[in-house]
């Protein structure tokens, strides 16, 4: 099935059941006011929303309503964790081969992540308001899920049953207040502002064959100022899946239900030909596309995001349809 939070102007929206097209969608209230209450008891929540969502694609749901993803929260407008990877771990190679630094053995082994805000994110049409264009503002197309409970300790495969649904994100990311966060040796901070998510959130049986191993087999699409820059596979160069990400955090601590957790951002290996390595898929952020740049060309040549500039990520299945919705922003300035 696939579910919504529409603006209500509470900060928890409300709940909304979203057809398979994402053609029309029916207020949840009956069953659940909010997408946090169906995950805290989704044994009994669960069935009664896809009884509803079947009688939606059927077209037999009595209030059913156009959907507007304009009017869309994030699917969980506000979470108790939000914990992002960089489970790809040719992003990871391509940052730190433009500064020709090495990849150290156990980023091979033992997941990257960090833990961003989620008292705040973003709807999917929602501006990212940035302070300062200086800052060095770049988008992240990546693949998240929300899980259930899932205990401490957990193995890779026990936490893949724990995953309840599939997302898009947009990890904003200021690039020039990176560094010196860094190099105080206690992580992102103000250089992680809020994430935003796409329009729906699918349960994993939506996805057919493409959801294999904890890895989403699909293309994520990231357009930037109307032209397209990324068509990067999300599933067979993702070092870690999703059950790897999420037992990793289970090391030393239970998840709880209506926890998110980001791929970071996909990447996608270059093509070596007639000695120059050339990357036809694009790119997922700007960050990457500047290091090929640096890689290429010894320096980088594409800035960053500007006030006014636009970004859509999206992820289309076989059939060629929106799975997610897409995530459609623009730059803007505070006020």
């Amino acid at each position: 099935m696939k579910l919504a939070t529409y603006k209500d102007g509470s900060r928890d929206g409300q709940l909304v059941v979203v057809s398979r097209d994402l053609a029309t969608a029916h207020y949840a209230t009956g069953i659940a006011a909010r997408l946090q209450q169906a995950l805290d008891d989704w044994g009994f929540a669960a069935p009664q929303l896809q009884d509803l969502y079947e009688s939606l694609n059927g077209g037999k749901a009595r209030h059913a309503f156009p959907f507007e993803p304009r009017r869309c929260m994030a699917p969980l407008p506000r979470a108790y964790q939000w914990a992002d990877g960089s489970a790809y771990i040719n992003h990871v190679e391509l940052v730190r081969r433009a500064r020709n630094a090495e990849v150290p053995e156990s980023f091979y082994t033992d997941p990257l992540m960090y833990q961003g805000g989620s008292d705040d994110f973003l709807g999917p049409c929602d501006d990212v308001v940035v302070p300062k264009e200086d800052y060095g503002i770049d988008f992240e197309a990546e693949v998240a899920v929300i899980t259930g409970d899932v205990p401490m300790q957990a193995t890779p495969d026990q936490a893949l049953d724990g995953i309840r649904l599939l997302l898009l994100a947009n990890d904003v990311s200021l690039r020039n207040l990176i560094p010196p966060e860094l190099a105080k040796g206690f992580g992102f901070f103000q250089s992680k502002p809020a994430t935003a998510f796409s329009p729906v959130a699918v349960t994993p049986d939506e996805l057919g064959d493409a959801w294999q191993g904890g890895r989403l087999h699909l293309t994520l699409q990231s357009t930037w100022n109307g032209r397209r820059v990324g068509m990067c596979e999300a599933g067979p160069e993702m070092t870690f899946h999703f059950g790897q990400l999420i037992a990793h955090i289970c090391k030393t601590r239970n998840v709880r239900a209506g926890s998110i957790v980001g791929s970071g951002t996909v990447s996608n290996k270059g093509v070596e030909k007639d000695g120059r390595t050339d990357w036809p898929k694009g790119y997922s952020c700007i960050a990457e596309k500047r290091a090929i740049e640096t890689i290429q060309d010894g320096k980088p040549s594409t800035g960053f995001m500007r006030f006014g500039d636009t970004i859509r990520i999206e992820m289309k299945g076989k059939d060629g349809q929106s799975i997610f919705g897409a995530i459609e922003q623009k730059i803007a300035q505070p006020g």
